[in-house]
């Protein structure tokens, strides 16, 4: 935006004219979002997601400008990672987000309006387990870091695999930066996170003790929308998904390259990208039975420490079809 300073000399009316032209053009573009579009211009939509490998097939269809191909007009706005991207599009600020199905299903009670439209990778692997010197046994665990979501039921799921009762262990939950520097420091004997945590942790004088899948956990991640911009927004959304899942078809074919895009759009360390993007299952798909078994499952846990108050309505909330429907 720009102002008009007098000289005191009289503008001309033809410049006049100009500037006024040129103000409501600026201003108009400027306005343009997932609401709706001014002079004919396409949506903005903003996608929310962290900041780690899991995210190669979006960073890279920002870096080839795939979007923009489609017809679409999208932008990644990178936060926290978490629960953070689900409450960007609760609050508003982000259309869609995406989010592992430990993660989403809290939020979904704290928003009933929040879809899952459907799954655009999964792994057994990308989570691992990391303790610190010292730590030769499971049982040997007093303290463990973790980040919620996931990470927290992962915990439960380790130390029950072990036969520890998760109660006699204290879990600190914080932020994934902050995690390897409390096991360096002796505040926490472990933690299950991913890269670049788990680097930092081995880096920190840890050791990598397993991965999520030895003890039969697996993450799915889902692509997230409020249903409310949803309604007025089924197509331009299956268009997204579509895009998203022809970027996992060309992560899966050359991890170099979405390593590259990765650390082109996030600062991303490409080899540590390219190792991590080979213990992920990058494939788009709708939602089915299975999901909303093992959603329930999550629920059941989280309702069983007291972290929801309710349980979502698994056959409103997860949107079995509209991938078939909408993104094919």
């Amino acid at each position: 935006m720009f102002r008009h300073h007098r000289t005191g000399r009289r503008p001309r009316t033809a410049l006049l004219t100009l500037l006024v032209m040129l103000l409501a053009t600026a201003c108009g573009t400027g306005t343009t979002d997932s609401g709706g579009s001014v002079g004919g211009e396409r949506p903005t939509v903003r996608i929310a997601l962290g900041v780690d490998a899991s995210y190669a097939p979006l960073y890279l269809a920002a870096e080839r400008g795939m979007f923009e191909k489609a017809g679409l007009d999208v932008r990644l706005m990178k936060v926290e990672g978490g629960p953070a991207a689900a409450q960007a599009v609760t609050a508003g600020t982000a259309q869609i987000s995406a989010n592992a199905d430990s993660t989403a299903l809290p939020q979904m009670v704290n928003n009933p309006r929040l879809r899952a439209l459907g799954a655009f990778q999964s792994s057994g692997r990308y989570l691992k387990v990391v303790l610190r010197e010292g730590i030769t046994s499971p049982r040997r665990i007093r303290t463990m870091g973790s980040i919620q979501g996931i990470g927290l039921y992962a915990t439960h799921e380790y130390l029950r695999h072990h036969r520890i009762d998760p109660d006699s262990v204290k879990i600190q939950q914080s932020a994934p930066q902050e995690i390897p520097t409390m096991l360096q420091r002796g505040d926490i004997d472990g933690y299950i996170l991913f890269d670049p945590w788990v680097t930092k942790g081995v880096d920190a004088g840890g050791r990598v003790a397993g991965s999520i899948g030895d003890f039969g956990v697996t993450y799915v991640q889902w692509l997230l929308a409020d249903q409310k911009w949803l309604e007025k927004n089924q197509e331009v959304a299956g268009k997204i998904f579509q895009v998203v899942a022809e970027a996992d078809r060309l992560v899966t074919e050359d991890p170099h390259a979405a390593a590259l895009a990765a650390h082109e759009q996030a600062q991303l360390p490409v080899a540590g990208t390219e190792k991590a993007i080979s213990e992920i299952s990058f494939e788009a798909r709708a939602l089915t039975s299975a999901d909303v078994t093992s959603s329930r499952r999550i629920v059941d846990f989280l309702r069983g420490r007291g972290l929801i108050r309710s349980a979502p309505d698994l056959d409103k909330v997860l949107l079995r079809g509209w991938y078939d429907r909408y993104a094919r």
